[in-house]
């Protein structure tokens, strides 16, 4: 999709990514401007280049944290949804839930929830702050002790077919906005070239 395809938030948000350069404080104030459903809208209007320019425009932006994620308020393993997009080629609306494990404030665990997870599996992962940055990082190299009531059962991701999907991968995420986030995918340490949008359901 581009500008000329879309009106009001979502072709707002894409404006604003057109511009060079991206200002990030900008961003951030026309998204927490927005409602829960006009934020998701905007965020799942941006396809692969605007993603990679606003990853790099956010660089240093303003620190995420686990708390972000999942509001210290939440109780231990309820849900909160992240309405998705991706940059791949295809199924590009997805979620990840996150919840709080019981009693345990250094970590957090989750899934991917999308059309394809009958084939990949959840892609489950267990998510840490960065402790060499103000970033989160999402490591699918390990996986919850259990699922959360509602979840799918805890599965590995170095099992095929979902090896090949989720296997030896690392996501970096950075704060856009009070609700939003950007990620960057990497295998074995090497990046991707692989970006995805996130909105906190609330």
């Amino acid at each position: 999709m581009t500008g000329r395809d879309q009106s009001g938030p979502a072709g707002e948000f894409l404006a604003k990514l057109g511009e060079t350069p991206i200002k990030a404080p900008e961003i951030c104030g026309f998204l927490d401007r927005l409602s829960r459903d006009e934020r998701v809208e905007a965020i799942r209007a941006a396809g692969r280049g605007p993603q990679r320019r606003l990853w790099s425009a956010v660089e240093g932006f303003a620190e995420v944290r686990l708390r972000d994620l999942v509001a210290p308020e939440v109780p231990d393993l309820a849900t909160v949804r992240h309405y998705g997009r991706n940059t791949l080629p295809a199924f590009t609306h997805f979620e990840k839930r996150f919840c709080r494990p019981r009693g345990e404030a250094e970590e957090l665990w989750g899934f991917n929830f999308q059309t394809m997870a009958f084939v990949t599996g959840p892609g489950y992962f267990v998510a840490r702050d960065d402790p060499d940055g103000a970033e989160v990082l999402i490591d699918y190299n390990h996986v919850p002790t259990e699922a959360p009531p509602g979840w799918p059962p805890v599965r590995s991701n170095e099992r095929v077919p979902g090896r090949f999907v989720y296997g030896f991968m690392i996501d970096t995420l950075r704060r856009v906005s009070e609700h939003v986030t950007i990620g960057s995918a990497a295998r074995k340490g090497r990046d991707m070239g692989s970006w995805f949008l996130l909105c906190r359901e609330a």
